[in-house]
């Protein structure tokens, strides 16, 4: 009876966390459109305030003409967006090409801290009331900047987090169709989670904050976007979603590539749980509290684990020869050999995108394991090397 129990809370925690939770979050989303009608406050295009934009670069020469181009290209009122690159310990000729472009700050160190630290620097020059940060290898809509400023005009609001998009082609491997179905998953989750009453974390590809709200991150914070945004929210501030203001970008070279990411996120998310207990209080916090929990907290810490319960505890209740057991562990079973064949077809371009889903999920709950002994070990710096990504 006592395995029976174990094994239904763990089966109950997998299905919650990622099918429970989206079900939940929509219905009270549903009931609030139904209960509550309100008009968003948002700047007009007239009233939008200055801001500036920061982008941190290390040896991004391969992709930094079509950053500059890009963001040079963005829609904003004149004279009211100041662009920053900061170049801090770049070797190549990163330097060289912002020079190119004196409508561009360029901010460089020779000494490499990590991106923490250039950020931190930085942002003592920021004199605009909200700042923008995104990444060297992402390209804005031309709507973006727009599209997160106008939200400040709600005083509850204290961070904007834009929709990271990821690239992809008709036929593509696991790395890149498993990012993709991921990311569209998430994005979903986000407009809820933001319509409700706040995102949880915003994805560092473009996020934009209030910058009295702004708090040095310490060098040491592996995923500093999450922790500068639910900093905010800890604080009683709402992070506002934005769909209309997106960062794309295509997906990781391969899966080996995608590991890198997966498990340094895992490990800053072990960090983050441990830096923001605070946020577990549901009784001081209430809905984010509980959005937190729900979204993220689970997936670091108790689902990965109650995957391993629940197979291996199915295993021993179908001995018992209770046909309910039975029918699970096949389940179970026909799942985790639909992830091996993932697995063996990783590095095939394949139009069937489904076909990685199992192994994708299986991928980063497994990258979990990984980044958990890693940040226990202390072997996962915040000074990191970027995982390389596909070609366009």
């Amino acid at each position: 009876m006592i395995l029976q129990i174990i094994f239904w809370i763990a089966v109950f925690l997998i299905l919650y966390t990622y099918i429970g939770y989206p079900m939940v979050l929509f219905t009270f989303v549903f009931i609030k459109r139904k209960l509550k009608k309100s008009k968003k406050e948002v700047f007009e295009h007239h009233e939008l305030p200055e801001t500036t934009l920061i982008v941190p670069c290390f040896n991004e020469a391969d992709y930094i003409r079509d950053k500059i181009d890009n963001t040079l290209l963005l829609k904003y009122p004149e004279g009211r967006l100041t662009i920053f690159f900061v170049t801090d310990g770049s070797t190549d000729e990163s330097m060289d090409i912002i020079k190119g472009h004196p409508e561009i700050i360029l901010h460089h160190s020779d000494e490499r801290k990590g991106k923490n630290a250039a950020v931190n620097r930085v942002m003592e020059y920021v004199k605009t009331p909200t700042v923008i940060f995104c990444d060297a290898n992402t390209l804005l809509n031309e709507d973006a900047i727009v599209n997160i400023v106008r939200h400040y005009k709600d005083p509850k609001v204290g961070a904007v987090a834009g929709e990271k998009r990821v690239l992809q082609k008709t036929a593509d491997g696991a790395s890149a169709s498993g990012e993709g179905a991921y990311w569209k998953y998430e994005s979903q989750l986000k407009k809820w989670d933001s319509e409700l009453q706040t995102v949880v974390g915003a994805a560092g590809e473009l996020f934009s904050v209030r910058v009295d709200l702004y708090e040095k991150v310490p060098e040491n914070i592996i995923i500093e976007d999450f922790y500068l945004s639910m900093r905010i929210v800890e604080q009683g501030f709402k992070t506002v979603y934005e769909p209309d203001s997106y960062a794309s970008e295509t997906s990781s070279e391969s899966i080996k590539e995608e590991r890198k990411r997966k498990i340094r996120i895992s490990a800053g998310g072990i960090q983050a749980i441990i830096l923001l207990k605070g946020m577990l209080n549901i009784f001081k916090h209430g809905m984010a509290s509980f959005q937190y929990i729900s979204h993220r907290a689970l997936r670091w810490t108790l689902t990965p684990l109650a995957l391993i319960i629940a197979l291996s505890l199915n295993i021993v209740l179908a001995y018992s020869g209770n046909i309910i057991y039975i029918i699970l562990l096949a389940g179970q079973i026909a799942f985790y050999l639909l992830a091996l064949l993932g697995y063996i077809l990783q590095e095939k371009e394949i139009k069937l995108k489904g076909l990685f889903i199992p192994y994708y999920f299986f991928f980063m709950n497994w990258s979990v394991y990984q980044g958990f002994f890693r940040f226990m070990k202390g072997k996962q710096s915040a000074v990191w090397e970027k995982a390389k990504r596909a070609s366009a």
